[in-house]
């Protein structure tokens, strides 16, 4: 057993020291070396030590470990894995996978065939000159979208979920009868309240036993940021940042330093989208015509989300992430992510932090790369979608029987709340307490025991009502719910 954790830990190790090897942040560190004022005078082993030392005084321990700090919470690979293993252990989730994707790219190419728009094309110099001068107000550019569509919106990714199976399960012998109620069939585990409450319990605790002031928190974050210290800006996240500091917080943990590299790749990008129009283009201008745009919170950054979105349909870097993951993004022309209806959400929230644009892309393009990209991974939606279902089924079993009893099953209400993380429904400041809750805890749980806080706050209106519209009449306005107390009332106050 030993043995198997050592072996496992040296892959780990040696799959780290590989990613770092070929990154910016090495060349830096080997370049600083080169020009410390240590020479080899001494002996060798002297020598090398007083380069660490050198290295370590400049600052550039911290930034090697907020390095490896993010390679470790990105999502897991194994490098020693047989190849089908590396993106998905489960075949049947495997293919299902594939197969939404194949759907998905078929949608893309037959609204190419059906309008008579290629998916890519070079612009014309004139065009590029006149997107080059209107690229910080593309927000006024009114182009003719009526004959196009979104090419899936999250209600027909949840129409695919719900039929998914385990071919090598029996249903017949499930001994949990409540697992039938809802629209999720498949047999995986997820937390129930007493686990998640250990998940939070360290939140809750402080809270009662260890009280901040409001002075002493913002001075303990300030501290954080000034150290430049990833992991322990994590954990201050978790008991919500301060909203003057929350930025620098969340560029922290993700490790967005938005260096001059940074800056010329988000050029590139730029450059990238003057030269080539991509039918994807069309989709994200519909995408946030008719999301943000229509939003009284978010309408005022139409221009920072087109800049964002053109340039993260080109970003073909991301894809590599996908290499050891199941949820390859469907492609397009020029192998950028293809985005559904309401993808826009991901990105107006952070506007609300970042107004230089390289830096607002780079933490989008992270919070993607970590989290965002769960959403639209069969394994990653369909846990959260089951945990929202069996918190609902175990604490709230009769207002669960009732909606499904009269044809409004709960997850169709609430999975457009999770495939967004909520983007969209609740105000900007309780939204971000909760992105700083995923954020700290690095998960997206706590996106499902939301969804089902909403439906305990709301029961008793639920309990009376009679159909499914009358059923999202009563839960279509979450903007003045507050997260942070709804969450606590249902993990530690809900008992079966």
């Amino acid at each position: 057993m030993l043995m198997d954790e050592g072996t496992e830990l040296s892959l780990t190790i040696a799959h780290i020291v590989r990613r770092l090897r070929g990154s910016h942040l090495h060349s830096q560190i080997e370049r600083q070396a080169k020009v410390s004022p240590f020479r080899p005078g001494l002996f060798l082993y002297i020598f090398f030590m007083r380069i660490i030392i050198f290295l370590c005084l400049a600052g550039w321990e911290r930034k090697l470990q907020n390095a490896v700090y993010r390679e470790l919470q990105l999502p897991p690979s194994h490098p020693a894995a047989p190849p089908e293993h590396l993106k998905e252990p489960l075949a049947y989730m495997r293919k299902a996978q594939a197969s939404w994707e194949k759907r998905v790219l078929k949608s893309l190419n037959s609204v190419s065939t059906e309008l008579g728009v290629p998916l890519a094309r070079m612009r014309p110099v004139a065009e590029q000159k006149e997107l080059t001068d209107k690229w910080n107000e593309m927000g006024t550019d009114e182009p003719d979208l009526n004959r196009f569509r979104p090419v899936y919106a999250p209600k027909d990714f949840l129409e695919v979920l719900i039929s998914l199976r385990n071919p090598n399960h029996d249903s017949s012998e499930d001994v949990s009868v409540r697992s039938h109620w809802g629209l999720i069939q498949i047999p995986l585990d997820v937390r129930d309240i007493p686990q998640l409450k250990q998940v939070f319990i360290g939140y809750l605790y402080q809270l009662i036993f260890c009280p901040w002031s409001d002075a002493v928190f913002v001075f303990c974050c300030a501290l954080v940021i000034s150290e430049q210290d990833s992991a322990a800006a994590q954990q201050y996240s978790r008991q919500g940042c301060p909203t003057g500091l929350r930025a620098d917080l969340w560029a922290l943990i993700l490790n967005c330093t938005n260096q001059p590299q940074d800056v010329m790749y988000y050029e590139q990008l730029t450059a990238g989208v003057i030269q080539h129009d991509l039918l994807v283009d069309n989709l994200i201008y519909k995408d946030v015509k008719l999301t943000a745009s229509n939003d009284d919170y978010y309408f005022v950054f139409e221009d920072f989300l087109y800049q964002v979105l053109l340039c993260f349909s080109r970003d073909t870097a991301v894809l590599d992430h996908f290499k050891y993951n199941s949820a390859t993004p469907p492609k397009s022309y020029i192998q950028g992510v293809i985005p559904f209806h309401g993808f826009s959400m991901y990105v107006a929230p952070l506007c609300f932090l970042y107004n230089e644009p390289s830096k607002l892309y780079s933490v989008f393009r992270e919070m993607y790369i970590r989290y965002f990209f769960r959403f639209l991974k069969y394994s990653g939606i369909v846990t959260l979608c089951l945990q929202f279902e069996r918190l609902l089924q175990t604490y709230l079993p009769q207002l669960f029987y009732h909606l499904r009893q009269i044809g409004a099953q709960p997850l169709r209400i609430a999975f457009k709340w999770m495939v967004r993380a909520f983007s969209g429904y609740l105000s900007t400041d309780q939204l971000l307490l909760l992105w700083d809750r995923i954020l700290g805890y690095d998960s997206l749980e706590i996106v499902a025991v939301l969804a089902a806080a909403v439906f305990a706050f709301r029961a008793e209106n639920l309990m009376e009502v009679t159909s499914l519209v009358s059923a999202e009449a009563v839960l279509a306005d979450l903007s003045t719910l507050k997260v942070m107390p709804l969450i606590q009332i249902f993990l530690f106050a809900t008992t079966v």
